[in-house]
């Protein structure tokens, strides 16, 4: 591993304890195999809490948090209990999401990329556009924490855009909880505080992707993310505000951002050679999988290798593993990973203009496993009888 890229501490500091350490505050016993429920003590943090809502900002990175705090006052002011957080590998939403919602690793849920294989198919699953081919219950078949705390007898809400409602992803990564679609952030307040006000216990959860849209096709030094950072503050200052006396809000993200100068965009498409031996090409920008042909892994993870040197960290199926990055992985979801791992060093970013036009275009990325990227926030609030 490059020293300026980092393994996700999962069980110990990273996203997929949130929602573990919540739902343990609220009572739920909750199972996660090897990994301890509460390692981030929120039962503490939280101060007898009876009612909960977690708020996910797409690409509120914890660093650009630090970097805006004038812009961001209210995220400011927000206490942070355990310090900053580590996305999952990759350092991407539906990754991040899943890792959240079942609270275990990658190689544990199996939604291992934005773009991934289908194993045993010569096709590829982009997980944002994804209806339900392959069944969203069989792909990602681990029992969520929404699940753990209905059956516990807490009532679980998610609250995100009205457009992901009935999506293979929300179906895999929200599933035990009532998804309510919001079709405005003055909408998702509302809906968020009418959710934990609603029962004498409750698991509410919000999702705002406005930022990490804005940051990927303006910069996140734009003024444009700027000016939507802005807004998002506006929208945790209504939660803090509305929270009922006995309730508490937990503010995190699923990756951080940065943006890609164009002198350190690589396009695949233009080197020949990498396309040799190669059946299938997922992932992103800063994080791709290389699917070869059978027989030609070698030979693949040889050329990706030599042709894009210190600009990734490139290694086979197997090493990457190894490394510890996904967590344990499941024997039946390896084959989800590529032969090949190239995750982008730097501000690099491995684009195929040809193939990818839209994402290739883009101005900030995330994926890969730079300080920047997998560093995300976790902030409390609680409500006056908490103290």
């Amino acid at each position: 591993m490059p020293p300026d890229l980092a393994v996700p501490p999962y069980g110990a500091a990273s996203l997929a304890d949130v929602l573990p350490g919540v739902a343990t505050a609220l009572g739920v016993p909750v199972e996660r195999g090897d990994l301890a429920a509460d390692p981030l003590d929120l039962t503490g943090a939280l101060g007898g809490a009876r009612r909960v809502a977690v708020l996910l900002v797409d690409g509120l990175g914890a660093d650009l948090v630090r970097a805006h705090a004038g812009l961001a006052p209210t995220l400011a002011a927000l206490s942070s209990p355990a310090g900053d957080l580590s996305a999952p590998c990759p350092s991407t939403t539906p990754v991040s999401l899943a890792t959240l919602g079942t609270g275990l690793p990658p190689g544990s849920h199996g939604i291992l990329g934005f773009v991934t294989a289908v194993p045993g198919e010569d096709r590829t699953l982009n997980h944002v556009q994804w209806g339900d081919d392959p069944d969203p219950d069989v792909w990602q078949a681990r029992r969520t924490v929404f699940q753990q705390a209905a059956a516990a007898g807490v009532p679980a809400t998610a609250v995100g855009p009205y457009a992901y409602t009935g999506s293979g992803l929300t179906r895999a990564v929200y599933r035990g909880a009532t998804y309510t679609g919001a079709v405005s952030h003055g909408d998702l307040c509302a809906l968020l505080l009418g959710s934990l006000a609603a029962t004498p216990r409750a698991l509410v959860y919000g999702y705002i992707p406005e930022l990490d849209l804005t940051g990927h096709v303006r910069g996140v030094g734009s003024a444009a993310w700027r000016a939507q950072l802005a807004f998002v503050d506006r929208v945790v200052e209504e939660l803090v505000a509305g929270l009922p006396e006995d309730a508490a809000l937990v503010v995190t993200a699923d990756h951080g951002m940065l943006d890609v100068p164009d002198d350190t965009r690589f396009d695949l498409d233009e080197e020949a050679g990498l396309a040799d031996g190669v059946r299938l090409l997922a992932g992103e920008p800063r994080a791709r999988y290389v699917h070869a042909e059978a027989g030609a892994e070698d030979d693949v993870l040889q050329a990706w290798r030599e042709t894009l040197g210190e600009r990734a960290w490139v290694v086979g199926r197997a090493e990457a593993v190894a490394s510890g990055v996904f967590g344990p992985v499941d024997d039946a979801l390896a084959a989800r990973i590529g032969d090949v791992v190239a995750l982008a060093r730097g501000t690099w970013a491995l684009t195929t203009p040809q193939r990818e036009p839209g994402p290739s275009s883009l101005i900030g990325y995330h994926g890969s496993l730079t300080a920047t990227e997998l560093a995300v926030p976790l902030l409390t609030a609680r409500g006056r009888a908490l103290g």
